[in-house]
Parts: structure tokens; C-alpha cells; sequence
């Protein structure tokens, strides 16, 4: 495994707020290291001190053991990252890092509003998997099934694969979609032999520092426009639209049953908000919480939520049904998450979405809808294309012909 040449061992102590100390991170970035930038850190790691290995026992439980025994081992300040995919009983690709680079913010950054230099051109070849009347019709049965009972809501995926001419350039890719959201959670991670996990997450799944909580889950969406009338007219429609609201409300609901067994205060507000990514408007609402008087680690908190009904649906082993018996593909670590735990529990958890897995020479995105009653075929069919848009156009992709499967 290659690794950032210049990292030693340290404390992942964050640096005071400089100018260039997180672009730096960004720009040392190599293939084989392991890269997560937060609203609230950017890391950089590279070696690996042990594998949290795959196991019976609960992945919180395996984690906090990898921990201590790094501690133990004389590891200064051990700090577990890595990704955990959609299906609970698939391993997991977490490691304590051996060596750890740490920074502010990539938005606290000034140089991270710099255009990124576009990564090396390629000539791509692109399926849909399925194709879009393909995808229309499956969100059309899952529809009716809804209004047969039963099932509330299901998150139904789809994908593109792409093939290069060339190498991928990754780091170039994680620059392009660093710097397009700055703010937002990007990622870059080992999985795998010749296998990165990448992308560009805009939700929070929980956060846990000391004895308080965040979560800020994100449901209902409506693509950005280029035009600043019509950008504002798209935002102000979504924070009055039924659909959208009753799949937020939803998703709500199912957080606020999730934590509040483990809080001694929780505070959820009853009208979500907006957030913005560079393709994307959002309704959220950030819930906040203090924990109880023995504190659950922020990964066993990840774990009680996930997966929430944003990325799998109500009820949720029915909505886990559908999804098998739906798409075409396995999702792998789309709609899982990825983040950060240290040995006294805290840490930072993601919903990996706006998300690809790359090989040498080939990447596979994948982006999701939430499908309730009131959903729409086309609708949803263009919220996913226009979900598809940030990595389209962070690997330089976005005007390349799309070819169906078969053709």
C-alpha cells in the first residue's frame, strides 16, 4: 500500500487555523492513503496500525477492542476511520491508522476556494444500470406496492459505470470534489486490493463530542440551477412541497426514536430547513442531544440509526426487501457510512452518498431517491441524474455520451 511519504505518528491534535494547512492535506493526498475532510477536521492518514477485523460481536464493540490494544501497544492517540457498507453483515474496511496528519477545515481554508486543477483527461465510456425507462419502471411498482399497504417509503438506487482509456487520476478527482464543496464531507478510502471508495457526502449521519450529539439528516431534494431566479424558486418550492416534506418527516421521526433512548435531552425542531451542495438543494434538520449518564461511543450511535429511512425506507426490513429484489446490482458501500471514532468514543459519522468506487481504470457511481406514495417516475428519474452530477463533473466526465447496457 503507497502512503503520504512525509507522515510520523503524532496525536491528532488539530492544527491551529492557517492558511494552506488543509489544502495541504488535500494536495499530499496519494493513492493507498486515507483522506476524510468534516466541517470540523480534515484528516490524512497513511500506514496502518491494525485491522478492526470482521466478526460476530458488535462492529462498535470490535472497534473500541482495536482501540485499546493500539493504546495499550503504545500508540499515542489511536484513531479508527475507514468505511462501513449498506449491508450490516458485509466487513467492514476500518483500520487504526499508524501515522495521522490533522488540520482545520477545508472551509476554513481560504485556498480552498481556489479552482481545482481538473484531473488528467480520459475518454469514458458510460452505462446506466439500470437504464432510466428501466429505473421509471421500477419506481412505478414500488409505488403501487405502497398504496397496497404495508410499506411507507423505499430508497430505490440506481448506477452508472464508467470505463476509462487511462489510469484514474484520483487525486485529481478528490480535489475536483474537495473544492466544489468545501464545506461538505469528502472522502477518499482503501476497500479493497486496488479498490478507493470516494466521494463527496452532504449528510451527517452523528457526531459525538464528549457528552453531546448532532445529527442532521437530509430527505427531500430538488436539483440546483443555473439561474439565480430559478435556483431560489426550486428552494422555496421545496420547503412547501407535501411530497417532500411527509418523506422528511419520515425520516425525522425514525432518528428521533433512534437516539432518544440514549439521550437525557434531545432536541428536535419542527420545521426543517435548507442546505445547499453545488448540485443539489436539501430539506434538514440538525437535532441535537445530551447523552445520558453512560454515553454510547459516536459509532454505536451511528449504528442504532443506520440505516434511517433517507437511505433505505419505512418500515425498514421491508424497505430492505424491496431493495434487494429491485436493483439490479449490490450497493457495497453506497449508503453505508464512513468516519472517525478515538478511544474515548467520539468521533464523526457520514452517509456515504454522492459516492463512487474506483478501480485502475474504472468507476461505478451510484445516487438514490426516496420513493413515497406521491413519487413521480420522471421526477425521480431526473433527481438522480442530477445527484450523478458532482462526480460527473469532479472526473471530468459530464459531457461524455452515455451507451445503454447492451448497446
Amino acid at each position: 500500500m503507497s502512503s503520504v511519504p512525509d507522515l510520523a505518528r503524532q496525536p491528532p491534535t488539530p492544527l491551529p487555523s492557517a492558511v494552506g494547512a488543509a489544502t495541504a492535506l488535500l494536495d499530499a493526498y496519494a493513492p493507498g492513503a486515507r483522506f476524510l475532510a468534516t466541517p470540523t477536521r480534515t484528516l490524512l492518514a497513511g500506514g496502518v496500525h491494525s485491522t478492526v477485523p470482521h466478526g460476530e460481536t458488535p462492529l462498535s464493540e470490535r472497534v473500541a477492542a482495536a482501540l485499546g490494544a493500539a493504546r495499550a501497544a503504545g500508540h499515542p492517540a489511536p484513531l479508527a476511520l475507514g468505511a462501513v457498507p449498506f449491508d450490516e453483515r458485509a466487513p467492514a474496511a476500518l483500520v487504526v491508522a499508524d501515522a495521522l496528519r490533522t488540520a482545520p477545515p477545508l472551509s476554513a481554508d481560504p485556498l480552498s476556494a481556489l479552482p481545482a486543477k481538473p484531473p488528467a483527461p480520459a475518454d469514458w465510456r458510460i452505462r446506466q444500470v439500470p437504464a432510466p425507462e428501466r429505473y421509471g419502471a421500477l419506481v412505478a411498482a414500488a409505488v403501487r406496492r405502497m398504496r397496497e399497504g404495508g410499506l411507507r417509503k423505499v430508497v430505490l438506487a440506481r448506477t452508472l459505470e464508467l470505463d476509462a482509456d487511462r489510469p484514474l487520476d484520483l487525486p485529481g478527482v478528490l480535489r475536483g470534489l474537495a473544492r466544489r464543496d468545501p464545506a461538505g464531507y469528502t472522502f477518499a478510502l482503501p476497500t479493497g486490493p486496488g479498490r478507493t471508495l470516494l466521494g463527496a457526502s452532504p449528510e451527517l449521519l452523528v457526531s459525538r463530542t464528549g457528552g453531546r450529539l448532532v445529527a442532521n439528516p437530509l430527505a427531500g431534494s430538488a436539483p440546483r440551477s443555473a439561474d439565480l431566479a430559478e435556483d431560489i424558486r426550486r428552494a422555496a418550492a421545496l420547503l412547501e412541497s407535501p411530497k417532500d416534506l411527509h418523506e422528511h418527516a419520515v425520516v425525522v421521526d425514525a432518528v428521533r426514536a433512534a437516539l432518544a433512548p440514549h439521550c437525557a435531552r434531545l432536541h428536535v425542531p419542527a420545521r426543517p430547513t435548507l442546505v445547499r451542495t453545488a448540485a443539489m438543494w436539501h430539506l434538514s434538520t440538525t437535532v441535537t442531544g445530551d447523552l445520558g449518564a453512560r454515553p454510547a461511543s459516536a459509532l454505536e450511535l451511528a449504528r442504532a440509526l443506520h440505516p434511517t429511512p433517507a437511505v433505505c425506507g419505512t418500515p425498514t426490513a421491508e424497505a430492505r426487501r424491496v431493495i434487494r429484489e429491485t436493483e439490479p446490482f449490490d450497493r457495497g458501500w453506497f449508503t453505508g457510512m464512513v468516519g472517525w471514532m478515538d478511544a474515548g468514543g467520539d468521533g464523526e459519522w457520514v452517509v456515504t452518498l454522492r459516492c463512487a468506487e474506483a478501480g485502475e481504470r474504472s468507476v461505478r457511481l451510484y445516487a438514490g431517491a426516496g420513493i413515497v406514495p406521491a413519487s413521480r417516475p420522471a421526477a425521480e428519474i431526473a433527481e438522480t441524474a442530477a445527484k450523478f452530477r458532482t462526480f460527473l463533473t469532479a472526473l471530468g466526465a459530464g459531457g461524455q455520451p452515455v451507451r445503454q447496457p447492451g448497446r
